[in-house]
């Protein structure tokens, strides 16, 4: 099976994002596309960072712990990446309990003092 490569355009349709959005991670050394002249061609390496980069983006890591974490798989290989995976999301799910603690704290608050104010419009 040939190695498929996507242009600029249809990786941006593939993954649904902005192509302020692709350069940007260009730029910031995430993404290395092919360069044939002014256009930029995608094969299944970036493909793949492609789709690990959005997946860190959804559980909220930064892009520079994404880049990191990425290099360490070129240096070090899978077993250092995923054993350095492990302790980024340990960290990653400490920082998403404590803002699901307090979003429950401010929904608990917000349904109080909406609570109250119904009852100070019932009594008038």
């Amino acid at each position: 099976m040939p190695d498929t490569k996507l242009s600029f355009k249809e990786m941006c349709a593939k993954f649904d994002v902005t192509p302020r959005t692709l350069r940007y991670y260009e730029y910031i050394e995430l993404l290395q596309p092919e360069r044939q002249g002014r256009s930029r061609y995608y094969g299944a390496r970036e493909c793949a960072r492609m789709t690990l980069i959005l997946r860190g983006r959804k559980f909220g890591f930064a892009l520079e712990d994404i880049r990191q974490w990425l290099l360490i798989y070129e240096h070090e290989g899978t077993e250092a990446q995923m054993r350095s995976w492990i302790e980024l999301a340990d960290q990653q799910l400490g920082e998403l309990a404590e803002q699901r603690a307090q979003l429950d704290q401010a929904i608990d608050e917000l349904k109080a003092l909406r609570d109250e104010t119904v009852g100070s419009l019932e009594s008038n």
